[in-house]
């Protein structure tokens, strides 16, 4: 996320080149939810729990949509951006509950993800905030919000399996969410090239290889 912002206040990509990290995040943030959460989803008798952990991330995901919507200045966009961090990494550390295979490739898939966050957090600081280093040390420090909402998010393994089915619930609504109606949705507001539109399967096929290369 820090190199994102250095990246950006020194030399801003091209449109192009944020489209394609975004389709290449996506696909590989899907892959992550579709092969690493959802499986931990599939046992019998855990409807409610899946029903009530999917509930509260609609809620909460569409919450932060809606609190995004009227965000305005650079105190504001910060603060929803933190927001948006600590459930990420809250799902991080749901994933790392379910296994340290899990929560690595998870972490893969973000560490994108916070690539682009960086890019477009600090494009936003940039226009009221002068000084590049203050941009980049705020940028920082709301990137702090991952590993805080991974501490957070750590001790969900203790809990029993009705509980823990929920959470996972709550994180794959998360991770999709994350894909369906931030990444790709900012990705497809500069025109689509098919080499820029083909980074999403191709970041998709790398999780996936990734996965079959761990011991």
């Amino acid at each position: 996320m820090i190199l994102g912002a250095i990246a950006n206040v020194w030399r801003s990509p091209s449109a192009a080149f944020k489209s394609a990290v975004q389709h290449f995040a996506a696909g590989v943030v899907f892959a992550a939810a579709a092969t690493e959460i959802l499986p931990g989803l599939k046992h019998e008798g855990a409807a409610w729990p899946v029903l009530f952990g999917g509930a509260v991330g609609i809620f909460v995901m569409l919450t932060i949509k809606q609190f995004a919507s009227r965000a305005r200045g650079a105190v504001a966009i910060a603060a929803v951006t933190g927001i948006d961090i600590l459930i990420d990494g809250l799902v991080l550390g749901i994933s790392f509950a379910a296994g340290a295979r899990q929560g690595l490739l998870l972490t893969i898939a973000l560490t994108v993800e916070v690539l682009f966050l960086g890019l477009a957090l600090s494009s936003e600081l940039a226009e009221s905030i002068k000084s590049r280093w203050k941009v980049v040390g705020m940028t920082a420090v709301i990137g702090l919000g991952l590993p805080l909402g991974a501490l957070l998010g750590g001790p969900v393994g203790m809990l029993p399996p009705a509980a823990l089915t929920a959470f996972y619930a709550f994180a794959l609504i998360a991770l999709l969410y994350l894909v369906t109606e931030e990444l790709l949705v900012e990705a497809h507001e500069h025109p689509d090239t098919p080499l820029i539109a083909s980074m999403f399967f191709v970041g998709f096929l790398a999780l996936l290889m990734l996965e079959d290369l761990m011991p």
